[in-house]
């Protein structure tokens, strides 16, 4: 057993973990409160409720990996971790969707920027959604409170050198930057954040409130996929569970039903519409899964003259916000800039080309550099988002058109990207585009740039972050929760999770979904203890 970490010790201290896998017989339990899902919105939400002396079960589809499973190797990160084994795309397979199946979440696996909610953003939910005890003054004690219990400061080591030619191209062209905020504690710098942390130093929901609430008796059922809820006039009467096989996918057959005086649904933007349509949840006017919004992302690949080593050392660690609001709040679309990091088997899946093309191009992994835009969405009437729906098997899906006001911003961040890249030296610069060349100057690259055809499955789109599809909102008419993520409809349900967010945000969402979940878990503690 590591001493330094936390999981090992809870377990052998006799935590109530449950692996469902191993469950022959169905079964009953109870508690105050039931929490689906485990991640930032879950984690957050069963140590505020458990630190205040109520009983509650956590439920967690994917699997408890800890750090004795994160040994830096994408191929089996990839497929344990991931949702869909990191296959999850939109309807059309036009956009591919990086989204955590395991304890902690999105979490364990994200690359560690955390980010405030833009006040941009928040004043806009109010003028828009009505949503105004949310303005920036009423959330800045819970953000600076989550940042203290996730450790969230500014990355106090030097960028690695992918990061750094984000900022050196921003300085030549006079573009705003700055250093990205990591919730991080003891940082090797090893750069494999996303395969999940093998030193235990990202203080994720997995390190930090997880076992905050197991240490305070909450019950952790993992391997247990939340199937449906079941009403009782006006309110949740119990949960209805599958315990999974050993694949981690298929139903054993054993059902868990889980009772108790209040449900937290917190399941993530894809999942938590996903088990509410399943359980028909009063809908009276059809807002459940609608508006579900991405931060569509899209990116250029750069070769450098100097080695880059984009697989080492902090994989986020500068941003630019020159153009995520230059153009208003709700003008022509805004992106953010980051940078990715570049692991083999990512870079496999994401540079352009095929055989010789692309054996050659990864060829020079080490010389390349990637610069990527995360689009704003939501806040345009040109952007309603998508819709979230069920599929045959009862497996949510996410259907998200790409409106011509978003291709014509993935176009700009294309532009933007390439003359950063070239304005810190590359040698030349490549989209990630099915029909971009290589190109050798921003002169050449500009022209080209504006004839490229925007159109699905020509620009690679990804995004790893998912929010809306349970909008809060003012007005029962257009949102499914409150400001407190109190549904509107059943009186014991509550969404804690990126799923209430009414857009997008324009920044990583991490920091969001633990700021609005550990004021609406502390309202809810209140209440429940009433």
């Amino acid at each position: 057993m590591s001493l330094t970490d936390r999981i090992a010790q809870g377990l052998a201290a006799g935590w109530k973990v449950t692996d469902a896998t191993t469950l022959t017989t169905d079964q009953t339990h109870e508690a105050d409160v039931v929490v689906i899902g485990t991640g930032a919105g879950g984690g957050t939400t069963a140590e505020i409720l458990a630190r205040a002396g109520l009983s509650v079960i956590l439920v967690e589809e994917g699997r408890l990996y800890y750090q004795k499973d994160f040994r830096m190797d994408e191929l089996t990160a990839y497929a344990a971790l991931y949702q869909e084994g990191m296959s999850r795309v939109t309807r059309d397979g036009a956009i591919a969707i990086l989204q955590g199946r395991c304890v902690g979440g999105s979490t364990t696996v994200n690359w560690t920027s955390s980010f405030r909610t833009p006040d941009a953003t928040l004043n806009h939910w109010a003028d828009r959604f009505g949503l105004d005890d949310l303005r920036p003054e009423a959330m800045t004690p819970w953000f600076a409170g989550r940042e203290q219990r996730h450790n969230i400061a500014p990355w106090a080591t030097d960028p690695n050198v992918n990061n750094d030619i984000l900022r050196q191209g921003c300085e030549q062209l006079g573009y705003s930057w700055a250093v990205i905020p990591r919730n991080v504690k003891g940082c090797w710098n090893l750069g494999y954040c996303g395969v999940g942390c093998p030193t235990n130093a990202k203080q994720g929901a997995l390190t930090t409130t997880i076992p905050g609430a197991l240490d305070h008796e909450a019950r952790l059922f993992h391997g247990l996929r939340a199937e449906r809820l079941v009403m009782r006039q006006d309110r949740v009467d119990h949960l209805i569970a599958s315990a999974l096989a050993a694949d981690g996918v298929t139903p054993s057959g054993v059902s868990v039903t889980l009772r108790a005086r209040h449900f937290v649904v917190a399941a993530s933007a894809i999942g938590s519409p996903g088990l509410l349509l399943r359980s028909d949840i009063p809908d009276p006017y059809q807002r459940l899964g609608k508006r579900t919004f991405l931060h569509p992302v899209n990116g250029t690949v750069a070769q450098m003259p100097q080695q880059t080593d984009p697989y080492y050392g902090a994989p986020q660690s500068i941003y630019s916000d020159h153009f995520n609001f230059s153009s208003g709040v709700a003008g022509p679309v805004g992106f953010k800039l980051e940078v990715p990091p570049l692991h083999p088997a990512m870079a496999a899946g994401i540079v352009p080309g095929y055989g010789e093309d692309q054996r050659d191009t990864l060829g020079k992994l080490p010389w390349l550099q990637s610069v990527i835009a995360l689009l704003r969405d939501g806040f345009h009437e040109d952007s309603p988002g998508g819709t979230v729906s069920l599929r045959d098997d009862g497996s949510p899906v996410l259907d998200y058109p790409l409106t011509d006001y978003l291709w014509e911003g993935l176009r700009r961040a294309f532009r933007t990207m390439a003359e950063i890249q070239f304005a810190a030296g590359a040698e030349r610069v490549r989209l990630i585009h099915l029909d971009s060349p290589w190109f050798r100057s921003w002169k050449e690259a500009r022209g080209a740039i504006d004839a490229l055809p925007m159109k699905p499955h020509r620009v690679r789109v990804f995004t790893a972050h998912q929010m809306g599809g349970c909008g809060m909102g003012a007005d029962p008419r257009e949102s499914v929760v409150n400001s407190f993520g109190e549904h509107h409809q059943v009186t014991n349900l509550s969404l804690h999770d990126a799923s209430i967010f009414p857009t997008s945000i324009g920044a990583n969402p991490q920091l969001s979904v633990y700021g609005l979940a550990a004021r609406n878990s502390t309202r809810l503690a209140a209440r429940l203890r009433s």
